[in-house]
């Protein structure tokens, strides 16, 4: 899988010129008041109403059986995903996508849960690493596997193990290689790891052809300026 590191999230403000074979990632760093649901919603609403040149009051946002929001009668395709104090936010013209983000990781029985939900494979190799690196690699996993079920429309409910993942000796992420025929075959998909600042994890997915990715963080003094009203107050 391609990384994003820090060093390919440049600081900017929304929107910028988004071309049809593009992505855009932005992450925005939530304090205070907008750390919560609510925040991560206005945020959410005024990027999408940047993007589109309209007010963000004249949205319409739709929801899937599985609970995937969509833009009604509108030309941009997303996803979301919020931890803690950070929104992700992917953009697209025409693209399906799947985001996920992870913010730190807590203790919880890491090791039980691949087991349980994972493929044998990959519980396998998480159970080989050492203690000290299982729960970044966990993550990582996870996070995986959540933006492959988010962009084909589905949550974790589908079922975590019908989403399969190589893992190398070190335990990390390394390619799709097994995929519910719902979903298509791993061949088709796209995969990148989100490491955008250090405690952070996410991963970016889509079923199509290579994309350009563009990523984004803004910065608190970005995100005060951006899209006319604050991310961060």
């Amino acid at each position: 899988m391609r990384t994003l590191a820090p060093s390919d999230f440049t600081s900017a403000t929304p929107p910028l010129e988004l071309d049809d074979d593009e992505i855009h990632l932005w992450i925005f760093p939530l304090h205070g008041s907008a750390g919560g649901k609510s925040g991560a919603t206005h945020c959410l609403r005024e990027t999408l109403a940047a993007y589109l040149g309209v007010d963000a009051g004249a949205l319409r946002i739709g929801r899937n059986a599985a609970g995937k929001p969509h833009l009604i009668d509108a030309a941009l395709q997303f996803n979301v995903s919020h931890s803690g104090e950070v929104l992700l936010i992917g953009l697209s013209r025409r693209q399906a996508l799947g985001v996920d983000i992870e913010s730190g990781a807590r203790a919880r029985p890491y090791l039980q849960i691949a087991q349980r939900y994972f493929t044998a494979d990959e519980a396998a190799a998480l159970a080989r690493l050492p203690a000290a690196r299982l729960a970044d690699k966990f993550i990582e996993l996870w996070s995986a596997k959540e933006a492959v079920l988010k962009a084909i429309g589905r949550g974790i409910a589908f079922g975590l193990d019908r989403v399969g993942f190589e893992l190398d000796v070190e335990g990390a992420t390394r390619r799709l290689v097994h995929l519910d025929a719902q979903a298509g075959t791993p061949e088709q998909w796209r995969l990148v790891r989100l490491s955008p600042h250090a405690g952070i994890t996410g991963a970016l997915g889509w079923r199509g052809p290579d994309m350009r990715l563009r990523a984004f963080v803004a910065t608190d003094a970005d995100a005060a300026a951006t899209i006319r009203v604050s991310c961060t107050s």
